[in-house]
This record gives C-alpha cells, sequence and structure tokens, in this order.
C-alpha cells in the first residue's frame, strides 16, 4: 500500500476539467496509484500535454461519450451540471465524485497536513514541502501551481505525510480531514459560494475544529485581523492554535527583517528566544510570513530547524507566482496570479523591490464580476501602487454582467494621471501598450487568474523585435 492508500476500487476514472490546477494534480496521484485516468477540458494546455506522458488519455471538448465504461466520473466546481459527461455519468448510475471528494480520497491513510487561507496558500504549500523534502521526507503533496524545483504540482510519496493546498473556494478545505493545519489569512472573498463574509469565518472555525479533534494543531497568522479572530475563537473550543507574524502577540515572532537582494532575510523568536534564521530567495514581505508559517508548521511535525532553514532558503518560487518571463534591452518581464486587492498590493509592494530604480508598468485582469463590483475601489487603490496600468476587460466566462462593473470602470478608479492609466479591451493590443511603456531598467508585470499570464511572452517578442 503506498502512502496515501491505494484507490484502485475506483475502477476506471474520467476527470472532467481535467486541465486544471487542482483536477490535473488529482490525475497525477491516482496514476501514480495505479488507477487508470482519462479527463477533458474545453481547451488544451500545458497541463493536458503533461499528463498525456505520463499515460492519461485526454480528450478536448465534452462529449458524453466519453464516460462509456467509466466506473468513477469526478467534475470540478467550474462544470455546470447541464456538462454532457456528467449528466451522462449520473443518468447511467456512475459513481460520481466532487473535486474536494477525490481528493480526499487519494489521500486516505495519509498523516495530512493542510494549508488554508483567502492569499499565500499555492506558496506555503509550497514552501513547506520543498522544507520537508531537504529534511530528508518524501511527502505526497498536491499544489495550485507547479513547484519550481519539480516542475510539478502533484506527487505520491513515500512517507506519511500529505501536504495539500485546502481550497476554501467551494469548501474543499472542510472534507480533508487534516491532523495539521495553516491559515494564512481570513477575508471576504468567494462569496459566490458562501454568500456573505459570516458564513467563510465560521468555516474556517470549523476547519479549526477538524484539527482539534483530530488533536492536531493548527498555524494562523495572527497579524491578520480575521486570522486574530480565528485565534481567538480556536483557543475558546480548546484547539492548539500556534500563531505566527510580527506581532508581539504572535507565539512565532518575525524580527530583524531585512531586504537583502530580493529575498527577505528574518530571524524568528519564539519565548523572546531566536530559534531560526531563514534567508529567503523569493521576493516580497508577504512570502516572509508564508515561510514563517511552513518553518512553524515543520518544525511542529517533528523536524530539524536548522534543515527546515536551509530547505526555504533554497525555495526557488512557483509557476504564475512572481514568475520570470525573461529580460530584453533592460526591460524585466514578470507574470502573477494575484487576482484579489490584498494579494495585488503585497505582490507590487514586492515589485518595488526588485525594479529598484525602475518603474513599475502593470496589465490587470479582474476575474469574476461579483468580485470586481465589491472591491472596485481597492483594486483600484492596489493598481495605483504601480507607475503605469493598463485594466483588461473582466475575465468572467459564463458570468452575467453587473451593469456598471467592468474594466473601464475600475481604471476610473485608479488614482494615477491619466496619462499612466489605460483600459485597453483589445486582448492583442495589451503586449503593445505594455512595450511602448517600458524602458531600461523598467519592471513589467502581468497580474490576474485568467488567460494573462500568457501576454508576458508577447511583451518579450515585442521588445525583441524593436531592438
Amino acid at each position: 500500500m503506498t502512502a496515501a492508500g491505494s484507490p484502485t476500487d475506483l475502477g476506471r476514472v474520467h476527470i472532467v476539467g481535467i486541465g486544471g490546477a487542482g483536477m490535473s494534480g488529482i490525475a497525477r496521484i491516482m496514476v501514480a496509484q495505479g488507477v487508470e485516468v482519462s479527463g477533458s477540458d474545453a481547451k488544451d494546455s500545458r497541463r493536458m500535454q503533461a499528463l498525456k506522458a505520463i499515460g492519461v488519455k485526454t480528450q478536448v471538448g465534452h462529449d458524453a461519450g466519453m464516460v462509456m465504461g467509466v466506473d468513477t466520473l469526478v467534475y470540478s466546481t467550474a462544470i455546470p451540471p447541464e456538462n454532457p459527461e456528467r449528466m451522462a455519468a449520473e443518468a447511467s448510475g456512475i459513481r460520481v465524485f466532487t473535486r474536494a471528494d477525490a481528493l480526499a480520497y487519494v489521500m486516505r491513510g495519509s498523516r495530512t497536513v493542510a494549508v488554508s487561507g483567502a492569499h499565500g496558500k499555492t506558496t506555503t504549500t509550497s514552501m513547506l514541502t520543498v522544507a520537508l523534502q531537504h529534511c530528508g521526507a518524501d511527502p505526497s503533496f498536491a499544489i495550485g501551481s507547479e513547484l519550481n524545483e519539480s516542475g510539478s504540482n502533484a506527487h505520491l510519496g513515500s512517507g506519511d505525510i500529505f501536504v495539500v493546498e485546502a481550497d476554501e473556494s467551494d469548501g474543499t478545505f472542510l472534507k480533508l480531514g487534516p491532523t495539521a493545519a495553516i491559515v494564512t489569512n481570513v477575508e471576504a472573498d468567494h462569496l459566490n459560494y458562501w454568500g456573505n463574509f459570516e458564513a467563510i469565518e465560521q468555516a474556517f472555525v470549523d476547519f479549526a475544529l477538524q484539527v482539534g479533534t483530530r488533536s492536531g494543531f493548527i498555524v494562523v497568522c495572527i497579524d491578520d485581523a480575521g486570522g486574530a479572530r480565528l485565534v481567538d475563537q480556536s483557543r475558546a473550543m480548546g484547539v492548539d492554535v500556534r500563531t505566527y507574524g510580527e506581532s508581539a502577540a504572535a507565539d512565532y515572532r518575525l524580527v530583524d527583517a531585512e531586504l537583502i537582494d530580493r529575498g527577505w532575510h528574518f530571524s524568528i523568536e519564539y519565548a523572546e528566544e531566536v530559534i531560526g534564521r531563514i534567508e529567503l530567495q523569493v521576493p516580497g514581505k508577504h512570502n516572509a510570513l508564508n515561510a514563517a508559517a511552513a518553518f512553524v508548521t515543520a518544525i511542529g511535525l517533528g523536524f530539524d530547524s536548522q534543515l527546515v532553514q536551509e530547505g526555504l532558503g533554497g525555495f526557488s518560487g512557483t509557476r504564475r507566482r512572481f514568475d520570470f518571463k525573461g529580460e530584453i534591452g533592460g526591460v524585466r518581464v514578470f507574470d502573477d496570479y494575484a487576482h484579489h486587492p490584498t494579494e495585488i498590493a503585497a505582490t507590487l509592494a514586492a515589485a518595488r523591490d526588485v525594479a529598484g530604480s525602475g518603474r513599475l508598468i502593470v496589465a490587470f485582469q479582474a476575474h469574476h464580476y461579483y468580485r470586481t463590483a465589491m472591491y472596485l475601489a481597492e483594486f483600484g487603490a492596489a493598481l495605483g501602487l504601480a507607475d503605469d496600468v493598463v485594466v483588461l476587460e473582466v475575465f468572467a466566462p459564463g458570468e452575467t454582467p453587473i451593469p456598471g462593473v467592468s474594466g473601464l470602470a475600475m481604471a476610473a478608479q485608479v488614482p494615477l494621471d491619466p496619462a499612466h492609466v489605460v483600459f485597453e479591451p483589445s486582448w492583442s493590443a495589451v503586449a503593445g501598450q505594455l512595450a511602448d511603456r517600458a524602458g531600461p531598467g523598467d519592471l513589467v508585470m502581468t497580474l490576474g487568474a485568467g488567460d494573462i499570464g500568457l501576454i508576458g511572452l508577447e511583451i518579450l517578442e515585442i521588445l525583441r523585435e524593436r531592438k
């Protein structure tokens, strides 16, 4: 039996939406466990091609015939009830799993470490995984993006630990039953699923209680207001909570932080004694907090603090998290998944560290109308941290537009001189807009959860042609 169990009783599995970050990771784990897997998605992608290389039969487009001979169908939250494969499976009595069900199933028998929070999940999960690997462990992992070290977003390890990015957007994190967990922050997001902020806060309390019922521990950022409330509520119910942050109230406190080259170096103090010094390669003060969370969790799991520090110091990042695309003519181009005002502000603060005396030129594509409507002013303020901003139209496939909620309305909220803000409705014109505004020493960054990451290579090609 593998560390995560051997769910061969699933029979042949078909995954609808297999190209997504979470679903492709589940597919990888299942294949490693000996399961025959097929899958479909609306369009081809790098992840689809990578799955083909390990024996997964993939198809672009959705067809009811794809479920013939299938024993279990797995679908993601992006797949509507009228999807032909989902409808065919349900009509024929095939076992149907949600993404959360499937993830919980493949993790059976493992010591699960779940990383959740409104922001920072992917990087923190990745940092913890790399640190544990450096300690000599071989954890299984399922992450929302590919590790730079391995190029993969999922792996079936030989050890008993399974590190998982626990997604609160659809309630997945409440089905995982972790024995240890991290909460990076608690903020209002994904209200299309939860309805209101109170429901999200209660879900995180329920998440903490799950850890408590397994006599585990949960690591929470006390610098975050929502995190601090979660700490109080969880401790009142007897949960073992270990806090981190720069606050004097933190159990594990970040001190003596300084920016050296691109990365933050800092010490961690516990009971007024320094117990570690971490020297990050990746930019961003927010990543110092993410690394602290990984450090506290790793030593809580019993790993050597010196090895954990070394592992975190060797972490080089993940795809679409401050992802360097290239440099032409002194113009550096990066891409980041940031799609919430808090994330954008943190990412642009990190970009300032990297840009130095250069200018910061940003393109942003909002994701979902409801999020854009809720945070229109906050998006504008966060984008105002750049020198030049190009705003695209909202990326919200299949959603009904909300009157007055658009890329144009967002551009009007950016507090920069009008000459330095533009709404660009034409996708094909965005790369040129960015290249026109950039000069030697400047940093160009694309931001958003949609396909905007593809624009980086177009920018580089335009800059190359102009040399």
